[in-house]
């Protein structure tokens, strides 16, 4: 995608007023009239000077690109869902229609007519325009796009793949009507990798496969410990789990009883987006239920929405076979949680605007009442995410919270970016989860015992050592390996969730002024706490279906989605933006206030050398829990590692009939 973004992370580890406002007055509200006839604020990628110029792009070529349209009363619009999603308020629920939604704040008809009509003056096809009118797709040639915009085109090698953006500012014409260059925001798509599209993709066959979680390696924690190991911290560590599987993430957050009275989140769609469609998920995941004897999937309660089998692109440039395994992750772990949720998987074309392209739609179309997204850009810059690309997210993120549509977003897996504390001007949050609109869903490490009781819970931070010599090296806790995401937003102000419950010290962590911190709440992402998935791959030995270990905040977000469809279903309505719920619960028996261990935590795990089969031999190493180098830290209260916590049992789910006014 454009910028860093066509290097959108897929996160899957083996491994104050009435809402928030973007800090760029670039992407704030319509244009002024100086730019109505010029350039668009902020459409020249900063990237740019990082990045090495191939040349220009042939004119010829094709590329899609969207413009999108302002909201009208954006502000009116945030006062609203403040209203709507206050538990103490009298009007907290109403959520509105899509077709109120439209009346009220989405772009005039006349409006959206006028720009589609301009489009194609100017010799563009208009391929799509979404129910709101908020994003109006259209494709041409390099050559059409460069005289329209006023700008050139070039090719460019950044960040190990060759990307097409714009050289220059993207210009209106002078001529352009001012009943169009009022309502349009900002275009997206031109400088995102689109260009990388050739006609008539196709997706290539399963994974190759791999395996993680394998022996010796313990069926729940704690059971076997590693007594042919170096001992560390003054005794013998147990062996990680081999990957926990949906019985005991259920019974260790208070899901069995709920699912044996029938409360399963039927009745309740949850919505996945990813990009692309793993060839074999329907039969994977059926079989996934078989083996764990979970309920397998009733005609209609799984379906897809997805490009034609030649509607694919930049295949190999996002790699679209490690995509498979996301979804996987998505669907397994979601099913395991509400089973009796109806799932749709949305799959993008590609990681880039083909991603944005089928999350907006998901929204706009209100497919489902909660939606899981494992995927994030990877930074918080508003110079390299571009301000169109932010107020495109804003935007949709805001109607889906009016329209009462439940938002979640992986918090990122490589915790504040700076290495365990080593490299501090590398500081960052991660977009789209610190949208105000969205819940950010962060990572934790949880310990599960042989009755599948909760044991106890950790931020994700990890640190590693190697056993090397019969030691092991560096001396723990070693060297910082990943975590879940977190930290202050640059981007947007302090939420009014936010306000009186995230400590200054976080909030204020850039300045004066407070803004908005993530994540919101965490759920299982340690891969070393992680869930046993069952994938089709490929092996030397044949293509097959086998199970692995996997975590990353990849797996947080979709477990508490099942999560979310399961509180629908008790509180008998859809909780729909769900932030201001759950910073209510902060401090109540309903969340586990997660803090850092008083004495180090470890164990010891076991990887395959060639993390396929033991032809090679295994290594071993120890991994020290929620290490505490970095700027996120888990301490009493809100923190910027695990947010308010994580759900405490069927105390959680009590605490969201109680609060939610059931």
């Amino acid at each position: 995608m454009g910028s860093s973004r066509i290097a959108r992370h897929k996160l899957i580890l083996g491994l104050a007023g009435a809402g928030a406002v973007v800090v760029v007055t670039a992407v704030a509200g319509p244009a002024s009239a100086s730019q109505r006839q010029g350039s668009l604020p902020g459409s020249t990628p900063r990237w740019l000077s990082h990045a090495r110029d191939l040349g220009a792009t042939p004119s010829a070529g094709r590329i899609s690109f969207g413009v999108l349209l302002g909201m009208r009363d954006e502000a009116g619009a945030a006062a609203t869902l403040r209203a709507i999603s206050d538990p103490g308020s009298a009007s907290y629920g109403q959520w509105l229609s899509n077709s109120a939604f439209d009346s009220r704040y989405a772009p005039a008809r006349a409006d959206v007519a006028a720009v589609r009509g301009w489009l194609r003056s100017q010799g563009f096809g208009v391929t799509k325009t979404l129910p709101s009118g908020m994003y109006v797709e259209a494709s041409g040639s390099v050559a059409q796009v460069e005289k329209t915009f006023a700008t050139r085109l070039h090719n460019f090698s950044y960040q190990g793949t060759t990307v097409r953006a714009n050289a220059s500012a993207l210009t209106l014409p002078a001529s352009t009507p001012a009943a169009v260059s009022r309502v349009i925001t900002g275009v997206v798509g031109i400088d995102q990798g689109s260009e990388l599209k050739q006609p008539a993709d196709t997706e290539p066959g399963p994974p190759p496969g791999a395996r993680y979680g394998v022996p010796p390696c313990s069926a729940y924690y704690g059971q076997k410990t590693a007594r042919d190991q170096p001992v560390a911290y003054g005794k013998h560590e147990p062996y990680t789990v081999c990957g926990y599987v949906p019985q005991q993430y259920q019974s260790a957050y208070g899901k069995t009883g709920l699912l044996r009275s029938g409360v399963t989140g039927r009745g309740v769609t949850v919505a996945i987006t990813d990009a692309y469609a793993a060839p074999t998920i329907y039969q994977d995941a059926q079989r996934y239920n078989q083996v764990h004897q979970q309920p397998l999937f009733t005609p209609g309660q799984f379906s897809q929405i997805t490009p034609p089998a030649d509607g694919f692109d930049l295949v190999n440039e996002c790699g679209a076979q490690g995509w498979y395994g996301e979804e996987t992750l998505d669907v397994e772990a979601v099913h395991a949680m509400a089973p009796g949720a109806k799932i749709v998987y949305v799959g993008g074309s590609d990681c880039s605007s083909g991603l944005d392209d089928a999350w907006a739609t998901t929204i706009d179309n209100h497919v489902a009442d909660v939606i899981t997204n494992s995927w994030t850009d990877g930074i918080d810059d508003i110079k390299l995410l571009g301000g169109a690309y932010v107020a495109f997210y804003q935007q949709f993120s805001l109607e889906a919270a009016l329209t009462g549509i439940t938002v979640n977003f992986s918090s990122g897996d490589s915790g504040d970016h700076t290495a365990g504390g080593t490299d501090l001007a590398a500081k960052t949050a991660e977009f789209p989860a610190d949208l105000p609109y969205v819940t950010g869903v962060g990572g934790s490490s949880v310990l599960i015992g042989g009755r599948g009781q909760w044991l106890g819970e950790y931020g994700w931070q990890s640190d590693y050592s190697t056993l090397t010599n019969g030691a092991w090296a560096p001396a723990p806790p070693g060297n910082y390996s990943s975590g879940g995401g977190g930290g202050t937003s640059q981007l947007f102000t302090q939420p009014f969730y936010q306000v009186g419950r995230v400590p200054a010290n976080i909030s204020k962590y850039y300045g004066h002024k407070a803004m908005r911190a993530v994540p919101d709440i965490a759920m299982p992402g340690d891969p070393n706490t992680g869930f046993e998935v069952g994938e089709t791959q490929v092996f030397p030995d044949g293509t097959y279906w086998a199970q692995y270990r996997i975590g990353g905040t990849s797996l947080s977000s979709p477990l508490l989605a099942g999560v979310v469809a399961v509180a629908d279903q008790l509180s008998h309505r859809s909780l729909g933006f769900i932030n201001p719920l759950y910073y209510l619960l902060l401090g109540t028996g309903a969340l586990h206030d997660i803090v850092a261990p008083t004495s180090p935590v470890a164990q010891v795990r076991t990887d395959y050398v060639n993390f396929l089969d033991n032809t090679e031999g295994t290594f071993f190493r120890l991994q020290t829990v929620d290490v505490q180098s970095s700027t996120l830290h888990d301490t009493p209260g809100y923190d910027d590692e695990t947010g308010v916590g994580t759900p405490n049992g069927p105390a959680f789910f009590s605490g969201t009939l109680i609060r939610s006014g059931h």
